[in-house]
């Protein structure tokens, strides 16, 4: 028989309500998707999407690159140049 312990997060409201909004559709309780979510961590044995660490490493790594293509960027003329700096 399985025993059951009670689970608190905490999560920004507005988010909650739209999880609560999309469980409903979907004919889930809020407890069964966690459930389902815990399962599927547990059976992969990892997170079943992309994280937004991974995510985020990914815009820093593309921000670097548009930095450095801009300190190397050629002008046809001076004026073109001085749009960009104001």
């Amino acid at each position: 028989m399985a025993s059951y312990v009670n689970v608190n997060i905490r999560m920004d409201a507005e988010l909650k309500n739209e999880f609560e909004a999309y469980c409903k559709s979907a004919n889930l309780s809020m407890t069964r998707a966690f459930n389902l979510f815990a399962r599927e961590v547990v059976r992969g044995k990892k997170i079943p999407f992309e994280t937004a660490g991974k995510e985020a490493g990914a815009g820093r790594e593309s921000r670097r690159k548009e930095a450095a293509q801009s300190m190397f960027r050629t002008y046809a003329a001076v004026g073109e140049m001085m749009k960009e700096t104001d």
